[in-house]
């Protein structure tokens, strides 16, 4: 099964701590090339994250944004430390009970005593962790969606690899009248300017026409590559690179066959075999 390197995927979770939610986005790029947008609470989690997208994705442009919505902002809330204030009216009471003129401290002032009030930290552990397994689940949607167009592609490409081997067939077949009627034009011209031609010149030069003319190893190799293609799309691995290689060699045998081609009927097969290729080579740009 081949893989498209376009796809999208979104995950969602909530719990005590909030709401996390994951969006990936992968669109083609020859080499896999990540970016990661998301809180300072969760920066840290980077190297893991691309550990974690490498094992499943090899090849692409992949966006991924993490957005957080935290059930408290900032923190939760202030607290009172209830052992500063034991101390602190301690000494209160102390300085009271020495001092006449002493006025009482209020409830405001006590609590601007330093280490009185202080605030609780948010743990940031925990949606971390909630984090890294909802990524997972989010590539797991990635791939998933890859696959899926990548079936779509596979199912095209073997397709248009039948047109090409169908082309293929009929040059070959072509191929034999080709030559048989390249040789009795040469006769006739011959005829035409020598009223007694040298046979075994003429024979040389009616087989140096048959091996310009001859398509036979263009046409060896071009089934050999339907062959390697098929292979390609069965192998479960990533072959996008293979594949565009595939498209260059179907490409110059194609070429081959049309500066060869003395025929009407093999020039349009060669045309007809170069429309097929590049709709090839068009879907493959899309390969992992």
């Amino acid at each position: 099964m081949i893989r498209s390197m376009t796809g999208f995927s979104r995950r969602e979770r909530s719990a005590e701590f909030g709401a996390l939610s994951w969006e990936i986005r992968s669109v083609n790029h020859r080499y896999l090339e990540s970016f990661f947008r998301m809180p300072e609470d969760f920066r840290a989690l980077e190297p893991d994250l691309r550990r974690l997208l490498a094992e499943k994705v090899s090849r692409g442009k992949v966006e991924c944004s993490l957005r957080m919505d935290w059930a408290q902002p900032g923190s939760a809330g202030p607290v009172v430390d209830e052992d500063v204030l034991d101390g602190l009216a301690g000494a209160l009471a102390t300085v009271t009970g020495r001092l006449a003129n002493a006025g009482p401290a209020s409830s405001l002032d006590v609590l601007r005593w330093p280490g009185v009030v202080r605030e609780v930290k948010r743990d940031p552990e925990p949606a971390r962790q909630a984090a890294l397994e909802l990524f997972a689940e989010a590539i797991g949607g990635l791939v998933e969606v890859r696959e899926a167009e990548g079936t779509r592609i596979a199912g095209m490409l073997d397709q248009r690899c039948r047109g090409v081997s169908g082309l293929v067939g009929e040059v070959r077949q072509r191929l034999p009248e080709v030559i048989a009627a390249q040789r009795d034009r040469l006769r006739e011209r011959v005829a035409q300017l020598v009223a007694d031609p040298d046979q075994e010149r003429l024979d040389q030069e009616l087989a140096l026409l048959a091996q310009k003319l001859d398509v036979s190893e263009e046409l060896d190799r071009l089934d050999s590559h339907i062959v390697e293609v098929e292979r390609a799309l069965g192998s479960g691995k990533p072959v996008g690179r293979r594949l565009d290689f595939l498209m260059q060699e179907f490409n110059r045998e194609a070429n081959t066959l049309a500066s060869k081609s003395a025929d009407g009927d093999v020039t349009r097969a060669a045309v007809d075999l170069k429309v097929l290729i590049e709709q090839m080579r068009e879907q493959v740009q899309n390969v992992e």
